[in-house]
């Protein structure tokens, strides 16, 4: 009988929870990573590499993805002449929303093709675990802000639908940018054969 290894989703994503500076967000962030499907951790960031640099393409691309966006939101927090506009709970809510961003981008149970309204299922899929987090209403309602508009100007579907809204927010504009920015091929991070970033 073939032995079934579990996952440890935590540690995999571990580098990035520890830039969560308050205990009681970071064990929030914990219980979302472990509700995350196996196959967050397995995939490319897009099936056709059109759209994100070299690192974020074959098995645990979308790992590698969301690990440059959360390093970029870091780097970024860490100025203060862009961190001293946010408070301290701010910054971490919208590094665990970076790291929750893609988390269901093809559907809870896995499909074929990216889920466009990803951002959504994620928003409700916290919602729905809300109980588990600790966390107050307005940091779900937070979550959910940032993360349900993090494709930015990308909101029509494949048919022309609209089914997204665009940032609103300093904070929405924010998480947006540094997801923007982790896509682009000519910024390249260093990630070393752990999916570590290197540098």
């Amino acid at each position: 009988m073939a032995t079934v290894v579990q996952l440890d989703k935590v540690r995999l994503l571990q580098t990035e929870i520890d830039y969560i500076k308050s205990d009681r967000i970071k064990k929030a962030c914990c219980e979302m990573v472990k509700l995350l499907p196996d196959y967050f951790f397995e995939i490319p960031a897009s099936s056709t590499g059109k759209f994100h640099p070299e690192y974020a393409g074959g098995e645990g691309g979308l790992l590698r993805h969301t690990k440059a966006a959360v390093r970029i939101a870091f780097e970024l927090l860490s100025n203060p002449l862009i961190g001293d506009k946010y408070k301290s709970d701010e910054k971490d809510l919208m590094i665990m929303g970076l790291i929750l961003h893609d988390g269901l981008k093809l559907g809870i149970d896995k499909e074929k093709y990216t889920r466009f309204d990803h951002p959504l299922l994620m928003k409700d899929y916290i919602k729905t675990n809300s109980d588990k987090l600790g966390l107050e209403a307005t940091e779900i309602d937070f979550l959910g802000d940032v993360i349900k508009t993090h494709m930015g100007v990308w909101t029509t579907d494949y048919n022309g639908n609209e089914v997204l809204e665009k940032p609103k927010t300093k904070y929405q504009s924010f998480v947006h940018m540094c997801d923007y920015l982790a896509s682009r091929k000519c910024i390249i991070l260093p990630f070393d054969k752990n999916n570590e970033i290197s540098a």
